[in-house]
């Protein structure tokens, strides 16, 4: 917030700063601290969020084992593999280093070196697991949260009527407060409509990878086992049969609706379902509630001069996450809310 409390006024890069707010909130979740090294991390991250998203010959093509032999892909891969392993070596090292009395606490990474160390579980834990599940949760726990976090200001922007109610709520709420404190955005209804409906229209991940465990039919197709089958939740929460108006942003089609995003109700599945649904819903979702409450607490926003609400671009990017294509550039005006 002081960030942006700087940029009173001036137009800013919001993408970029809520990106910024989300790998610290993971950084200090996961390792304890922000990482030294988080900005070599995150292009890495970047880098493979894209790769991961693009389009790929030898994906469309599995039996033709040329189109993988000469993919330039996989050799791009291959180095950055290397660059990743350095940071991540680095990592574990000082945890290590921590473990032996150098510094003090214990946080994830720690955890899983004292399992690897004892052998607490069945199968051994080697450090390329360790490595995968650092990364892995500095992945999910920024760009999902960052990019639907930005999805809704977006939103609201391009909204002004959603913008006025969410923020009356907010204010009406926290009224007298200096700040918004994690333990009372529960209180925000309506906050928790609009998320949910930049959910549908912006699922954090809008092809969700799934793998059958036996032959099956589907849609009169014959399924073969150990297929991998992609689930387009971005359609599905476009799809017309099931949402009245589904192009319109309209948090209250929520209200009083029995549908959630927890898995049982299969045209809205942001998270996946099942015993595959998202494991980090809770602490995803937290990261997206708690600085909107925020935003909205102690700022006005508006678009830089000349650009419109209706005017406002909702082009798409490319890569594994839907993020916006163009940063959303806007400027904040702190407000004082306790009066």
């Amino acid at each position: 917030m002081k960030s942006l409390e700087a940029s009173s006024g001036n137009a800013i890069d919001l993408t970029d700063k809520i990106f910024t707010f989300t790998s610290t909130i993971t950084c200090r979740a996961a390792f304890g601290k922000v990482m030294t090294d988080r900005e070599g991390l995150i292009a890495l991250f970047k880098e493979a969020v894209a790769m991961a998203g693009g389009f790929e010959l030898a994906d469309l093509f599995p039996s033709w084992k040329l189109f993988s032999v000469l993919s330039w892909s996989k050799y791009k891969l291959w180095r950055m593999r290397g660059k990743l392993d350095l940071i991540l070596d680095g990592i574990i090292d000082e945890h290590k280093r921590k473990q032996s009395g150098e510094f003090g606490g214990e946080d994830i990474v720690d955890v899983l070196i004292r399992m690897q160390k004892t052998g607490e579980l069945k199968f051994p834990i080697t450090t390329d697991n360790i490595k995968a599940v650092i990364f892995d949760m500095f992945v999910a726990g920024t760009e999902t949260s960052s990019t639907t976090t930005v999805w809704a200001m977006a939103e609201l922007l391009r909204n002004p009527h959603v913008m006025e109610k969410a923020k009356a709520e907010v204010r009406g709420a926290f009224q007298g407060k200096a700040a918004v404190e994690e333990s009372d955005v529960h209180e925000l209804k309506y906050l928790k409509l609009v998320i949910k409906e930049t959910f549908r229209l912006h699922p954090p991940i809008p092809l969700l990878p799934r793998q059958t465990r036996e032959e099956c039919k589907a849609g009169g197709y014959a399924i073969p086992n150990k297929t991998k089958v992609m689930f387009n939740v971005w359609s599905m929460g476009r799809d017309a049969k099931y949402w009245d108006e589904p192009e319109v942003f309209r948090p209250e089609r929520f209200e009083n609706s029995p549908k959630d995003f927890i898995g049982n109700d299969f045209e809205y599945i942001p998270f996946g379902a099942g015993r595959r649904i998202c494991p980090g819903l809770n602490f995803g979702l937290a990261n997206i509630e708690l600085p909107l409450a925020k935003m909205l607490y102690h700022f006005d926003w508006k678009l830089p001069k000349g650009m419109t609400s209706d005017g406002l671009d909702m082009s798409e990017g490319e890569g594994l996450t839907v993020s916006r294509k163009a940063p959303l550039i806007i400027i904040p005006q702190l407000c004082n809310p306790t009066n």
